[in-house]
């Protein structure tokens, strides 16, 4: 394979911008500054969002999601996240705690539309706010609230092309390595991957909120 010797690489705006040329009116003006109705609805279809951060290590992506609507719009600048029962390294946390930048982007299965939201973040403990989001009788021990900067639609041509919705072309679970298998891999086989694989269903059941 060939390798590139710093000649192609594309390190200055000037040249980015001469390459790919001026964006087109409809993807300038889909930017707003608040959730319109429209944007409205589509978080409130959405049960699933990457949330990006940034800290002093880098950045982070980190997948999340519940029912239909789980992110709460507060108001038109203003978004709600709880945060669910994860693995408790709270990359994104930590993040947030000492670089409020942060985005959201929300997919809807079903449909080609994302939507993305840029922001700055802050966490939040307040009690009551974090019991409006209990489930199951189960309530996050944080709330992730989002100062909107911007929003706008994503067109579908990436959905499209990764045919992403399309179950037919789903990924046979059974042909790919289970979380065990990695955790064994990457831990010299210190943990047991069968092990961890056969007590999953129970635990995620038993910790899901």
């Amino acid at each position: 394979m060939a390798t590139d010797d710093g000649s192609h690489i594309i390190a200055s705006l000037e040249a980015l911008e001469a390459l790919y040329g001026e964006p087109g009116e409809a993807s300038l003006v889909k930017v707003t500054e608040r959730v319109i109705p429209e944007y409205a609805a589509l978080i409130a279809a959405s049960p699933f969002a990457a949330l990006a951060t940034v800290g002093p290590e880098g950045i982070d992506c980190s997948p999340r999601g519940d029912q239909p609507g789980f992110v709460r719009i507060h108001d038109e600048r203003t978004l709600m996240m709880p945060d669910r029962r994860g693995n408790n390294r709270t990359d994104s946390l930590r993040n947030i705690v000492r670089d409020a930048r942060a985005a959201f982007l929300f997919l809807i299965p079903g449909s080609g539309t994302t939507l993305r939201v840029n922001g700055r973040a802050h966490l939040t403990v307040d009690p009551e706010l974090c019991a409006s989001f209990a489930v199951a009788g189960a309530q996050p021990r944080s709330v992730i609230v989002l100062s909107i900067e911007e929003v706008y639609f994503q067109c579908a041509r990436a959905i499209v092309r990764s045919d992403l919705w399309n179950a037919e072309k789903h990924a046979d679970a059974k042909q790919l390595p289970t979380p065990g298998k990695i955790l064994a891999a990457t831990s010299r086989q210190a943990i047991d991957g069968a092990a961890y694989d056969g007590e999953w269903p129970e635990r995620a059941a038993r910790t899901m909120w």
